[in-house]
C-alpha cells in the first residue's frame, strides 16, 4: 500500500500498479481533489482514462489539516483503491474499464470517445464492489 500525507490545496501523488502500465494519480492544485486512471504506455491527454472527483476544498473547515491518502493495489495489479483518512472515496477497474467515486462526478451522456473505451457515463458507487475487493486483499 502506498500512502502520504497532504494538506488540501497542494498535493500531487502517483501510485503504480504492481502490473504496468497502470497508476493512479491523485492531484489537487486548489479548488478541488481529483483522482485519475492512468496509462503510462502513453504520452498526451489520452493517458488519462478516467477522472473522478474526490472533494471540493470549500467543504473543510481546516484548510491547514493534514491528511492521509492510501492507494491499495489487487493481487494482479488490475484494479486500486484511493482512501482518505481510513475511509475509500474512488476505485478503478483497468480490466473492466470502470471506476467510482463518492461524489459520483464528472458523468458524460455516453462513453465514445473516451481512451481505451473507459465507462464515463456513471461514476456511481458501488458497495459491493467494494466490499469484494477488500475481500480479496485477504484470501
Amino acid at each position: 500500500m502506498d500512502s502520504f500525507t497532504f494538506r488540501r490545496g497542494k498535493a500531487w501523488f502517483s501510485s503504480d500498479s504492481p502490473s504496468p502500465p497502470w497508476a493512479l494519480v491523485f492531484e489537487d492544485e486548489g479548488p478541488s481533489g481529483y483522482v485519475y486512471a492512468y496509462d503510462r504506455t502513453r504520452a498526451d491527454q489520452s493517458a488519462i482514462l478516467d477522472a473522478m472527483l474526490v472533494y471540493n476544498n470549500g467543504e473543510t473547515t481546516d484548510p491547514a489539516r493534514e491528511y492521509l491518502a492510501s492507494v491499495q493495489w489487487s493481487r494482479d495489479g488490475q484494479e486500486c483503491v484511493l482512501y482518505v483518512d481510513g475511509s475509500a472515496q474512488a476505485y478503478m477497474n483497468f480490466a473492466a474499464r470502470t471506476s467510482f467515486c463518492r461524489n459520483n462526478f464528472p458523468n458524460f451522456l455516453d462513453d465514445s470517445g473516451r481512451p481505451g473505451g473507459w465507462r464515463a457515463s456513471s461514476h456511481a458507487w458501488e458497495d459491493a464492489t467494494l466490499s469484494r475487493f477488500e475481500a480479496t486483499l485477504y484470501e
